[in-house]
């Protein structure tokens, strides 16, 4: 098959995928034309390695506190780590709420639509860049999260799951299946994710309910197995990721500064424990007091 001939069978995707999402998206808030921008903005940030289930009540709450990007800019970093909760990974927090100082001190207080200048805000690396001017401004962008790398690596490379870091391939890929019309593209981005999400999952594809699955080159092949490096599941229990949760939550749950001894009561393992707060205090989520008394960071 000639390049052209591939990259018109790969534009024939278009109108099914996007058609089977008008029909099955989830009515999420962040794709109501009220959360704007910053609504935008402040899902993809939660929604990193973090299920939708567990974001959407944070996501309510954080809106309704903080509604603009000057909202948040206003308040000490340590609140954001503080209503972050459970959502993990809270470092997210402190890059957010560096992100909306930046938007309320440069950019008149309005998530920027330029795709250069989001990239220059604290936090924002290409994926989350190309997924704010897609989805919030309709522009056309490659947006690559791990759900549509995995539909593209099925329905276009036919192997099961994606490499562990995107490549210059996928990019390529990404780029030729992209459709030429900006407001057709950024349908087609939030299409492609949701059918990964929702459908061509990573441990149970629904090959029967997939709009394309008759021209999918994985399910075309038999569905070949994975044949790369072993995809490792993440572990938590015992780990100083867990350490520093439990950590943070006393602090969080704090009104004022915590004594060392509260701390030290969470986690009976002592070098693990100092490990886990000396990276917290190093990546900026705890600020050390004297006398041994901590806080989230003001």
């Amino acid at each position: 098959m000639s390049t052209d001939t591939r990259a018109t069978a790969h534009h024939d995707l278009h109108a099914p995928v996007i058609d089977w999402f008008e029909e099955h998206a989830r009515d999420l808030p962040w794709r109501r034309p009220e959360a704007g921008a910053w609504g935008v903005m402040v899902s993809e940030f939660m929604l990193q390695q973090t299920p939708v289930s567990r974001v959407l009540p944070v996501y309510e709450l954080w809106l309704a506190r903080w509604p603009r990007p000057a909202d948040l800019a206003t308040e000490p970093a340590g609140e954001a780590v503080r209503a972050w909760g459970r959502l993990g990974y809270p470092r997210r927090a402190l890059r957010l709420h560096a992100a909306a100082t930046a938007i309320a001190l440069s950019h008149g207080g309005e998530v920027p639509r330029d795709h250069a200048k989001l990239l220059a805000l604290p936090g924002v690396g290409e994926y989350t860049a190309a997924a704010i001017a897609s989805f919030a401004y309709g522009q056309r962008h490659a947006v690559l999260d791990t759900n549509v790398r995995r539909v593209f690596a099925r329905a276009v490379t036919g192997v099961q799951y994606p490499p562990t870091a995107t490549t210059a391939a996928e990019r390529r890929t990404a780029l030729t299946l992209l459709p030429d019309d900006r407001a057709t593209a950024a349908r087609w981005a939030a299409a492609t994710m949701e059918l990964g999400a929702l459908v061509c999952t990573a441990r149970g594809p629904e090959c029967v309910r997939c709009p394309i699955a008759a021209s999918c080159a994985w399910r075309l092949a038999g569905s070949p197995a994975h044949t790369g490096p072993p995809r490792r599941g993440q572990t938590y229990a015992g780990t100083d990721r867990q350490v520093r949760g439990k950590l943070l939550a006393v602090l969080r749950d704090a009104v004022g500064p915590v004594p060392q001894s509260a701390l030290d009561a969470v986690w009976q393992e002592p070098v693990q424990r100092a490990r886990a707060l000396d990276g917290l205090v190093e990546d900026g989520l705890v600020e050390p007091l004297a006398d041994g008394v901590y806080r989230l960071p003001a």
